[in-house]
């Protein structure tokens, strides 16, 4: 199952995967039911959950069900635990929306928005630099696993605070590697081997260190370094298929 996952990934174009597994939820919903795992943006349990990565394929770490990864299982424990992300006139904007969270936000949320330039799921097809929304729109935005595929991050940044209201929340998940004091940049390498050597995917155009919270504060942001399974027991970090160590960047627009 590795080896399948890994190939489906480095050959096939993000949204033709986004189409299949659509068409293939319901079949694993069936037949993975089981007792071992459960996914809490469902709420329902499974014999298994499949592995996943370009390169080195992680175990248990995508959820039949949502075909949500570790980090969104994580994010939905912390938002439905500890925010008023789910209240339901918040404004919302999902920048490269997940499939796992899709259906669900599109039906809880009065004013759920999603942008991105390619995927079938945006309702909007523009850039992250530049998108057409008014300034101090939005109460909260999630914009996860994106910033590492824009060639200029820091005017994504400055255009994902600019639609934020005043004290509104953007989740700004990327990869990080924390033993990385400042952030390896390869937006101009266009040998794409390269790139998945140096940065675990072919499409990552850098790899952020620990400086990466000060690039979000020094363009205006407040940014909490959430733990979240700090507050899980070790039980429930195995049940739900988390990763430990998982940082979830929750960024404050500030003045």
């Amino acid at each position: 199952m590795k080896q399948v996952v890994k190939f489906l990934l480095n050959n096939f174009p993000r949204g033709f995967l986004i189409r299949l597994s659509i068409a293939l939820r319901p079949l694993f919903n069936f037949f993975l039911s089981g007792q071992k795992f459960i996914d809490p943006i469902n709420e329902r349990s499974y014999s298994k959950f499949f592995p996943y990565g370009y390169n080195s394929p992680r175990k248990n770490a995508l959820s039949p069900g949502t075909l949500s990864l570790e980090r969104h299982r994580l994010l939905w424990l912390y938002l439905k635990n500890e925010t008023s992300f789910f209240l339901e006139n918040n404004k919302i904007l999902h920048v490269a929306p997940e499939q796992c969270y899709y259906n669900f936000f599109k039906k809880h949320f009065k004013n759920y928005i999603t942008v991105d330039l390619n995927s079938p799921l945006a309702e909007y097809k523009a850039d992250v630099c530049d998108m057409p929304f008014e300034s101090n729109s939005f109460d909260f935005i999630l914009c996860n696993h994106v910033l590492e595929h824009v060639y200029d991050d820091e005017l994504a940044i400055i255009e994902l605070r600019r639609v934020l209201k005043k004290n509104g929340i953007a989740i700004l998940q990327v990869p990080l590697n924390l033993n990385l004091n400042k952030t390896i940049d390869g937006r101009d390498i266009n040998d794409i081997k390269k790139r998945n050597e140096l940065f675990g995917q072919y499409d990552h155009l850098r790899m952020y260190g620990a400086d990466f919270f000060d690039k979000i504060k020094n363009h205006g942001f407040k940014v909490n370094r959430i733990r979240y399974c700090d507050n899980l027991s070790t039980d429930e970090i195995k049940k739900y298929g988390l990763i430990k160590d998982e940082i979830i960047p929750v960024c404050i627009k500030v003045e």
